[in-house]
Formats: C-alpha cells, structure tokens, sequence
C-alpha cells in the first residue's frame, strides 16, 4: 500500500521527466533574462542548469550506492564520511578562495557529531542505514546551509564596514572582538530560514519528513512527532554553526585574506 501511495503521488515515468526539465528551463530562462547575478550576468543561469544535471546524476548514483550500502555497516560510515567532505568543500569555498576554506568543516562537524553520537547511544536513532543516513544528512546539511550563510554575511559586512573594524581597534578593541561586533549581527541573518521553517510548520508546509513518513504508512502522529525532532535538532544544529563560524572569523581562521596558511 505504502508504495502504490508514493508512486501515486510522484510517479517515475516519461511525464515527471518531462516536468522536471520544463521546471529547470523555467528556472533557467528567468534567471538569464532578468541577469539575477552579482554581476548581472548570465553566470547564475549557467550555474542553474549545471545544478540541475548534477542533481539528477548525483541522485541516481546515490539511490544505487545507498542500496548497497544499507547492507554493509562500515560502508555506511565511509558514506557519512564522504557527506561530511563533500559538505565541508562546498561550505568553504562558497564562504572563501583562499585555503582557509577547510576551517568551514569545523562549524558542520562540532553539532553534528555529538548530536548523532547521542541520538544512537540512547537508542533514538538505530545504528543501520535506513535510519542513520537521512537523519545525519539532514543535520549536516542543516549545518551546511548556516555555516554558509553565516560565513558569507560575516565577511561581507566585515568588508563593507572595514572602517567601524578599525575604530574599534583604535579605542582598544582586541581583533577578535573587533570583528565579533561586526560581524556577529550579519551572521545571526543565517539563523533565520530555520525560524522560519519551524514557525510555519503545518500552517505553511508539510516538510520532507513528515510527508516521507506519511507515504511510508505511519500514523500522523508519529510523522508529525519525527518532524518536530528534525526540525529542533537543525534549530540545536544552525545555531552551534553560526556561533562557530563566527568564531573563527573573529580568529581570522576562516578569511579572505590573499595570504594562505
């Protein structure tokens, strides 16, 4: 019953495929005719479509990996693992060029681990695949997007308000507290989304889980109570991240200074 649902709601055939590359044209078209890049030009619409095709073939490859991996314990930490690292590349270079980006790797792993660690020591999250990979996925990728947003925003505002940094070193500000006061106000911007999400939950949306729960034929009540812990654990999760990454670029671990270390 549980699959006939799923694939009543989505099914694989020639149609879907066809839906999904009208949606990534759509997506594609109005991002290269209003020129919605920094620098107004066609790059996010390339970046788009080079999103969309990589998507597509990371999934399938994924669905298959993960159809072997559920069968083999320490392979499902080798694929924890490479979600990390790959995690980890794209966080910091989104937030820096220079080889300071491998810091970014510190914010995700700091809540993650010890969140998951818990979770299977006390018995909530069984130590197999079908439970361990979407739970950590979801938190590392919770960890991703705020560490992102927080190292981007800090940066930037660090940049714009160069000045005030230096007025705060005049008075007798230490550079670390010189930069928190700059940049810790941007940062907290990066906590928001995951408000957001939290407060509109059942009124706005229906979530991943929730709705995954649901197709694979348990009560409402139990989606809705996984849901809850998904969406407060990324909540735990966003805020460790933001608090880290700040850090470090207070530290001037994370920057984008010409200068590598």
């Amino acid at each position: 019953m549980p699959e006939a649902t799923s694939q009543g709601l989505l099914p694989v055939n020639g149609t879907l495929v066809a839906a999904l590359v009208v949606l990534l044209l759509v997506a594609t078209a109005v991002a290269a005719s209003l020129r919605l890049s920094p620098d107004s030009s066609n790059g996010r619409a390339r970046e788009i479509a080079a999103a969309g095709a990589r998507a597509s073939a990371q999934l399938a490859l994924v669905s298959v990996i993960l159809g072997w991996v559920l069968h083999h314990e320490w392979a499902l930490f080798v694929f924890l693992f490479l979600m990390f690292a790959v995690a980890t590349r794209t966080a910091g270079r989104r937030i820096t060029s220079n080889n300071t980006w491998w810091w970014a790797g510190l914010p995700i792993a700091l809540p993650v681990v010890p969140i998951v660690s818990a979770l299977s020591i006390s018995g909530l999250l069984p130590l197999n695949g079908i439970a361990m990979v979407p739970v950590t996925g979801i938190l590392i990728g919770g960890a991703l997007t705020a560490t992102v947003s927080a190292g981007r925003h800090s940066l930037d505002e660090l940049t714009k308000r160069h000045g005030e940094f230096e007025a705060y070193l005049a008075i007798g500000f230490l550079q670390r507290n010189a930069r928190l006061e700059v940049a810790r106000p941007a940062a907290s911007e990066a906590l928001l989304p995951g408000l957001d999400q939290t407060r509109t939950v059942g009124l706005v949306t229906l979530p991943g889980a929730f709705v995954g729960m649901l197709l694979g034929g348990a009560s409402p009540l139990i989606a809705g109570a996984v849901q809850l812990f998904v969406l407060i654990a990324l909540m735990a999760v966003q805020a460790v991240s933001v608090a880290m990454t700040v850090e470090l670029i207070a530290r001037n671990r994370l920057n984008r200074s010409l200068q590598t270390i």
